[in-house]
């Protein structure tokens, strides 16, 4: 039982460690506004990650046969989900700074709730995260029938994710309050445009 949970523990560290637009978006969101944002959209990931793995546990095989045709078109939902994040978030940051009056605090995803419903529906349309377990699942066949191993598997994989996740928000948070001035903040805000819409065409381009 316990090595399902590591098993578990591992999937969600190698699914969350590497950098990319989640990650990101992350990061801005708790330099712009607040680690308690950060901080939800942080567990918003998690939530996917666990829930995806929870599938794939759940699933099996049949998994990849219904992910893998539409495996495309939900890669460009996604990336147009970004592009759409990115513009918003410069817009804001660039009317920001040409008007007198704050920005309304819950516009976007500058809300806990809002960023957990927000990011948590945009790491819901990634199939690699699905993919990525269930051959992980597919590879270890002790970790899939056991319904307690694999509920420690879920279990593991969500706290890895929610761990990593959280160290990037307290890193943006981290960043925000030493970048506080609105230069700081504007900079930020275009700097995660930028990289989450690079990140999007990436998303784009054939493999």
């Amino acid at each position: 039982m316990t090595g399902a949970f590591v098993a578990g523990l591992l999937a969600g560290y190698g699914v969350a460690i590497p950098v990319g637009a989640i990650a990101v978006l992350i990061l801005g969101l708790s330099a712009r506004t607040s680690f308690r944002v950060g901080a939800a959209a942080a567990l918003a990931v998690a939530t996917a990650d666990g829930l995806y793995a929870m599938v794939a546990v759940l699933g099996g095989a049949v998994l990849a046969d219904l992910i893998t045709p539409v495996a495309g078109p939900l890669r460009v939902l996604a990336a147009v989900v970004l592009l759409g994040i990115a513009g918003h978030g410069a817009w804001r940051a660039l009317r920001r700074r040409s008007s007198a009056a704050p920005g309304r605090t819950g516009a976007g995803l500058t809300t806990p709730w809002r960023a957990f419903a927000g990011v948590l529906a945009l790491t819901l349309l990634n199939p690699a995260t699905v993919l990525y377990f269930t051959a992980l699942i597919l590879g270890r066949p002790d970790t899939g029938p056991d319904l307690l191993a694999g509920g420690l598997f879920v279990a593991g994989a969500f706290l890895a994710s929610a761990s990593w996740q959280l160290l990037i928000a307290g890193g943006g948070s981290l960043v925000g309050r030493v970048l506080t001035g609105p230069r700081g903040r504007l900079t930020t805000a275009l700097l995660s445009s930028a990289l989450i819409t690079a990140l999007a065409v990436v998303m784009l381009l054939p493999d």
